[in-house]
């Protein structure tokens, strides 16, 4: 009842642009710090973006004006915009959320998604 579902993943070649959705279902995201990480094969999470009532929009220097993470609360939905996209960016892409005001650690969130592929070669 509880999920989160990330979509919006593919193939795209350097330099262009990908939207990821992550949907809420069971419970209202308002309420919650959501964060995106991603996964390269063989490597761990890393944090790529996240967003909360009280700071706002965080980011990883690496994509720090590239990618826009935003909320929809009427479609209880979080987004990821990116842009500029470059084979570094190649991994699977999590949503995660955490009950709370402020984005937590990464073992701190209470709930993730399936993961949504993102491939940029040319």
């Amino acid at each position: 009842q509880v999920q989160l579902v990330e979509s919006g993943g593919g193939l795209v070649q350097p330099g262009g642009s990908l939207r990821l959705s992550c949907a809420a279902s069971g419970f209202t995201l308002d309420y919650y710090a959501i964060g995106w990480f991603r996964q390269a094969p063989g490597k761990e999470h890393e944090g790529v973006s996240c967003i909360s009532s009280r700071y706002g929009s965080t980011y990883a220097n690496s994509v720090k004006g590239r990618f826009t993470i935003s909320r929809d609360n009427t479609k209880n939905t979080v987004y990821l915009q990116m842009n500029s996209l470059k084979p570094e960016d190649t991994a699977v892409y999590y949503c995660a959320a955490r009950l709370g005001y402020v984005c937590p650690t990464l073992r701190a969130y209470d709930y993730w998604g399936q993961g949504t592929q993102v491939t940029v070669s040319s």
